[in-house]
């Protein structure tokens, strides 16, 4: 846990402001705004930082911060794995031919790096994982039974974002993207995309976020779309399916869909209440296309898949940052950088607080030790107040292996075996249950 999280202010429920000034926001609200700032908590809390060597938009992550994001990544992977999701790797740069054929060149190249000359080839920073999934997948040849077939990358991305927009970890120039491809029979395509927004919403309560809404994105006048009238239609009325079948409340956006077709967007809010997108949903009939993409189906016949394309957290960035802000650094327990807080009493419980540090790591919980060096044992609980769980252990705690618990959220749990304890906690990091302790067991 960082020795600055005590400079920290613990959550606190945003509510409307009444008589709000010209900006909308009371001063008290604008401060609270302030407060929960994931670039003002990120950089308190040691979660990430910049630096100008480094360039404007290209952040990097301390030892805190690269926790979070690593339990993170592994959720997201984990969960891929459960939904039949195959894991690929693919290298972040790629001919410009590559992206001449998904499309990117002609209708998203003001959003990329320059071309760098290698051997008298052109190659590129990636913009999007898509084309690389594609090619993936017609280096082998496929069958209808392996259908659907869903490919998953955690990998990295670049765009040329202009300086201006660049803030914190919501707009960044290298990002990490949890990306995932399906490759689908069109019977398939409603069940598939269904399936991606159920991930969402399960990821969602694991986190404990709520989406602000969820948008159907349209092509809008003026945009750079591809130009293939129909398969917008049948993909727009797949998607709107999709969105009805579940029972979702959605509102219509024009101007907001990817270039090659509409999408699913699950919108959230920053403390400041502006919208941006954390998680999509996509139908692509025209990358398969570019890409001559197909399948062997029953009639022994070449078929052109569908492309869905999902992502449940959208850039680890800036789901790290929404998390900031939602959670005012107080992040779900199996997240959290330091889950458990070890507090001595005095220096004589030292040798039991490092024992019973060294067992939550067997256990797989990140535990510190908060020694009494560091002020009054009040004064470290203050400081601990963003870790889910301290265990203070006295003297009688010492002499009959217990600790008596103090959850974050103010309760107080009476003395307990120390085993028991820890067994309850890693049950419930473990299952990424949202709950600190169940009421009925404190």
């Amino acid at each position: 846990m960082s020795r600055r999280a005590d400079r920290c202010l613990s959550p606190k429920p945003r509510g409307e402001c009444p008589g709000a000034s010209a900006c909308g926001r009371s001063p008290d609200v604008r401060e609270e705004t302030a407060m929960h700032d994931h670039r003002k908590l990120g950089r308190e809390l040691d979660l990430f930082d910049t630096d100008p060597l480094l360039g404007a938009g290209l952040p990097y992550w301390l030892p805190d911060g690269a926790t979070v994001r690593h339990t993170l990544e592994e959720y997201i992977r984990d969960a891929e794995r459960r939904a039949g999701y195959r894991h690929v790797y693919s290298p972040v740069l790629g001919k410009r031919e590559l992206y001449e054929i998904s499309g990117h060149w002609d209708h998203y190249s003001d959003d990329m790096f320059p071309p760098m000359d290698l051997g008298g080839e052109q190659v590129v920073l990636r913009p999007s994982l898509c084309p690389h999934h594609a090619v993936i997948y017609r280096s082998r040849a496929h069958s209808y039974r392996e259908l659907p077939l869903r490919m998953a990358e955690l990998g990295g991305m670049y765009r040329s974002e202009l300086s201006g927009v660049l803030g914190g970890l919501t707009r960044v120039r290298a990002i990490q993207l949890n990306d995932a491809h399906i490759f689908c029979t069109l019977d398939q395509v409603a069940e598939e995309a269904g399936a991606a927004l159920e991930m969402i919403r399960r990821a969602y309560e694991a986190l404990g976020i709520t989406p602000a809404r969820y948008r159907l994105s349209l092509p809008g006048p003026g945009g750079k779309y591809v130009a293939a009238p129909e398969k917008w239609r049948r993909a727009t009325a797949l998607l709107t399916d999709v969105l009805d079948r579940c029972g979702l409340p959605y509102e219509a956006a024009e101007g907001e869909a990817a270039f090659y077709g509409p999408k699913i967007d699950v919108q959230v809010a920053d403390s400041a209440g502006r919208e941006s997108t954390l998680s999509t949903v996509q139908i692509d009939f025209h990358q398969p296309e570019r890409f001559d993409l197909h399948y062997i189906g029953a009639d022994g016949a070449r078929h052109r898949p569908v492309m869905v394309h999902r992502s449940i957290i959208g850039s680890v960035e800036r789901a790290v940052a929404h998390l900031v802000e939602a959670h005012g650094g107080a992040f779900p327990a199996w997240l959290a950088p330091v889950q458990v807080a070890v507090l001595p009493v005095s220096a004589a419980e030292l040798p039991h607080a490092e024992a019973l540090a060294r067992r939550c790591t067997d256990l797989g919980l990140r535990a510190e030790i908060a020694a009494p060096e560091r002020g009054t044992l009040g004064a470290r609980i203050r400081a601990s107040r963003l870790v889910p769980y301290q265990a203070v252990i006295g003297a009688k705690e010492a002499a009959d292996d217990h600790v008596s618990l103090r959850l974050r959220d103010g309760r107080r749990l009476p003395p307990q075996p120390a085993t028991d304890a820890l067994t309850r906690i890693n049950a419930l990091t473990a299952s990424h249950n949202p709950e600190l302790w169940p009421a009925a067991a404190s």
